[in-house]
């Protein structure tokens, strides 16, 4: 379709100058005039449409800034329209509707440069980590309350996507956990021989890595592997959800989002945590004896005798008790961040990482709770 070129004249009004209109004002025939709208705004008392032709937003957004001062950003007064004069049928109208809905470019922030902005920065921070403190915490109670409600009433509870849940985020992560964990005791090992060769008591290396990988690397590695793991497969899942408005569906058709997307998550976690810190554990202790055997002519034998007779079960228990603790933070923080999302990708990608930064902050938070309290109590 052809567009008439648009044209803009000065004409002297009673109250000023005036702006007469003639030709097409589309996105297809402003880029010529882009010049002579920047040199006029805000100069001219008025606007004489009878010789518009065709108009779009792009034109009628032009027209309104022509009515205001260079100063006032893009905002004006809806009544802008009101000072168009002329014969069109939807000019006024539209540059009205137009520069209503029209926004100030916000000023571009300026990065903290003097004391006052940094601790003001520093301030908003704390806030922010005091209000999601919070609401972490009352997600907690809604999700023990709703998995209270399940034991109640089991037929709540979505047994098939929980188990599916235990696959996907439990079971497919045992070669990582067992992985890491061979090489985490075999670190401690070699770690432990070199600077224990030096007394000459190589021999406790044995008693080192009992205690460090049954006590705490067991539990802490596969803790912080299910954090990056699956605490931002949870924030994304569940985001997906929220920006296809999936979960506004179930809200409407009377299903709870607790129910059906969070405590399957938890309940899958809990379970699953105790096991791969048992698989870690085992894994850890692999690698000791391995570099025991190998570096330090220890025995498996005599590894094995060490370990039973000066280590004992008391910290095993101690590791693994920490693990559905752990894992339900892991589960709980995912899901909430998830259910957080907004409906654009950006929000995705910020919820996702805070659920990995939160997970392990967390997790490393509580076990120096758990080593406080052993400590407390002799174990």
């Amino acid at each position: 379709m052809a567009h008439t070129a648009a044209v803009l004249e000065i004409a002297a009004g009673p109250q000023g100058p005036v702006g007469v209109v003639r030709g097409d004002w589309t996105v297809m025939t402003l880029a010529g005039l882009a010049a002579t709208l920047a040199q006029q705004r805000g100069q001219l008392a008025g606007l004489d449409v009878g010789g518009l032709g065709q108009i779009d937003t792009a034109g009628a957004l032009m027209l309104g800034r022509l009515l205001i001062p260079q100063d006032a950003g893009t905002a004006a007064d809806p009544a802008t329209g009101d000072r168009i004069s002329g014969d069109h049928p939807s000019a006024a109208r539209l540059v009205r509707e137009v520069m209503a809905r029209a926004c100030a470019n916000p000023p571009a922030p300026q990065p903290p440069t003097g004391l006052k902005d940094i601790l003001e920065r520093i301030g908003r921070g704390v806030a922010h980590a005091w209000q999601e403190t919070l609401e972490t915490l009352g997600f907690v109670g809604q999700t023990v309350a709703t998995i209270g409600a399940g034991i109640k009433d089991p037929r709540r509870i979505r047994w098939i996507p929980t188990v599916s849940i235990m696959e996907s985020a439990g079971f497919n992560a045992i070669p990582i956990v067992l992985v890491l964990s061979f090489f985490i005791g075999a670190v401690v090992a070699f770690l432990g021989a070199g600077i224990l060769e030096g007394f000459g008591a190589t021999i406790f290396t044995v008693e080192l890595v009992g205690f460090s990988v049954m006590r705490e690397f067991g539990a802490l590695i596969t803790a912080i592997i299910l954090a990056g793991r699956s605490a931002s497969a949870f924030t994304a899942q569940i985001g997906s959800m929220r920006m296809t408005q999936e979960v506004d569906a179930m809200k409407v058709i009377g299903l709870d989002p607790m129910d059906m997307l969070v405590v399957p998550r938890v309940i899958a976690m809990v379970l699953m945590g105790p096991i791969l810190t048992f698989l870690a554990i085992l894994s850890g202790l692999v690698g000791g004896i391995v570099v025991a055997t190998l570096q330090l002519d220890i025995s498996p034998a005599l590894f094995l005798a060490r370990l039973q007779e000066n280590v004992g079960l008391s910290y095993f228990w101690a590791g693994l008790v920490k693990a559905p603790v752990f894992a339900a933070l892991i589960a709980i923080i995912g899901c909430r961040q998830g259910l957080e999302v907004e409906k654009d990708v950006i929000s995705l990608g910020r919820h996702t990482t805070a659920a990995v930064v939160q997970s392990i902050f967390m997790v490393i938070v509580v076990n120096a709770i758990f080593a406080m309290i052993y400590l407390e109590l002799d174990l």
